[in-house]
């Protein structure tokens, strides 16, 4: 899948503005209950887990440059759909105004696998945050690449980020939900990171990178679902300055006691090596749920989503390869003890942490996870539940990418992942489910701006049921004009 208006990797000028245009076309169709995942997952929200589905997108990017480091980017993306969670979407809406190698983000935006960057072409995603679902209206200061500390000779880089934003799901919500249950209007969200890089890849072939994601939900307000459709409002949380800071910097008089909001993150960890003519890539990002995993405190890690990609010599058949590995079983064990009051303070257990769901803030933007996409969102749920029915995974996932011609590329993405509920609600017995995509993008040389997308999806297994399908994608993009 390419991403609409990938402006972000033009080439600087010292001077000048342009606006770029594109149009995307893409429809699709299945046999099953649901799309094959891969029509779904890390697409930026903008897709149907329904077996049919369409959208016409079009969207607007301006670039201007001002010298002496400035520049601006602004874009509109707008969306209408046919068998989606909404007729009209508006997908991106952002201006970033940067100095050098800092970034100021007011929006919504999609954006790039950070602060642990994937293939998220060849990826099966994200932990925390990632392109598995809407992108979240957001103000944003950032290092998005890494900078050179002074002094170092190119040794130790930073990048980081911190934002707020609101999600923009309340509508949805309203819908899903089921009589009698409850859920959260106008949930603020928040995250912030940091990664360190060491070493320089021009003096010594090896490098490492070290850091951690950490993001939070707060504030808004519980309502329940009434027998005749009404709403009635349960709760109205705190959202003052006080919360604000609480979620930038999160503190608990003990581990007896929560910190307001759904605290989640993940320590994220990559080796690279590069040779003259290849590249290779592991990295390991380890998923935390509260205080719970933050540290050794419990144990060793046993829950993460490690991957190792290798980027090949130059030829025509493959240029990448990559395998991930995913856990999400442990979750700190099934017990929970912290020494209530002092009694049998030798004794400190935790566990039933339950990943990605929460009593008021699942980790979910229109019924997607924010996270993985194997930890299926509640949108694939018919119960009303705002609810991650299975976060317990044990998963396989293979990519393989390559560019043949210059006109022809594809992608293979082969995932085989097991099922095991959650500690408070398990599944009846262990169960399996298996996605693959054949997927081929033709950019025709004599045809300037237009991609045909053409993919192949077939499902198999006992959870999400099996299901083949078709997808047909075409895209057209150029220059509205330019001035230097």
């Amino acid at each position: 899948m390419a991403a609409m208006l990938p402006l972000c990797s033009m080439p600087a000028q010292a001077r000048g503005d342009s606006l770029r245009y594109e149009v995307e076309l893409s429809a699709n169709a299945s046999s099953g209950k649901y799309a094959p995942l891969w029509f779904t997952a890390n697409r930026y929200g903008l897709s149907t887990e329904r077996p049919q589905g369409g959208h016409l997108r079009a969207g607007v990017q301006y670039d201007t440059r001002f010298g002496k480091g400035w520049s601006l980017q602004a874009g509109l993306d707008v969306a209408g759909a046919v068998d989606y969670n909404a007729p009209f979407i508006v997908q991106q809406a952002y201006a970033d105004l940067s100095w050098k190698a800092l970034t100021l983000s007011v929006g919504a935006k999609e954006r790039p696998a950070f602060p642990l960057e994937k293939d998220l072409r060849l990826s099966s995603g994200m932990m925390v945050e990632g392109p598995n679902a809407r992108p979240v209206p957001q103000v944003r200061i950032e290092l998005p690449r890494y900078w050179d500390v002074p002094f170092t000779r190119g040794w130790l880089g930073v990048k980081g980020h911190i934002d707020y934003g609101l999600l923009t799901d309340n509508g949805w919500r309203e819908d899903f939900t089921a009589t009698g249950q409850k859920f959260a209007k106008n949930v603020i969200y928040h995250s912030k990171s940091l990664m360190l890089r060491v070493g320089n890849k021009d003096k010594f072939p090896l490098t490492m990178e070290i850091g951690m994601l950490d993001a939070a939900q707060f504030g808004g307000s519980m309502w329940q679902k009434q027998a005749d459709g009404s709403l009635k409002m349960t709760a109205n949380m705190p959202n003052g300055f006080k919360e604000f800071f609480k979620a930038l910097v999160p503190t608990q008089e003990s581990t007896l006691e929560n910190v307001d909001g759904n605290h989640v993150g993940s320590w994220n960890f990559a080796l690279n090596y590069y040779a003259k003519t290849w590249k290779a890539r592991l990295y390991y990002e380890h998923y935390f749920d509260d205080h719970s995993q933050l540290t050794w405190q419990y144990g060793r890690w046993k829950d993460g989503h490690i991957g190792l990609e290798v980027t090949l010599p130059r030829n025509p058949v493959v240029s990448k390869v990559l395998w991930e590995g995913l856990c999400t079983t442990d979750q700190t064990g099934p017990l929970l003890y912290d020494g209530v009051a002092g009694s049998f303070p030798e004794l400190q257990m935790s566990g039933g942490d339950n990943y990605y769901n929460h009593a008021t803030y699942p980790w979910m933007h229109w019924g997607n996870n924010i996270g993985h996409p194997f930890i299926y969102g509640p949108v694939y749920g018919d119960d009303g539940r705002l609810m991650f029915h299975s976060s317990r995974v044990k998963a396989h996932h293979v990519g393989i990418g390559g560019d043949p011609t210059g006109e022809l590329a594809y992608r293979v993405l082969l995932s085989f992942t097991r099922h095991w509920g959650t500690y408070g609600e398990p599944l009846d017995d262990t169960r399996h489910q298996n996605s693959m995509l054949f997927e081929v993008t033709y950019t025709p040389k004599r045809l300037k701006g237009w991609q045909i997308e053409a993919a192949c999806g077939v499902d198999d297994g006992d959870y999400l049921g099996s299901s083949v399908g078709g997808m047909i994608t075409i895209r057209k993009n150029g220059l509205l004009w330019t001035r230097r």
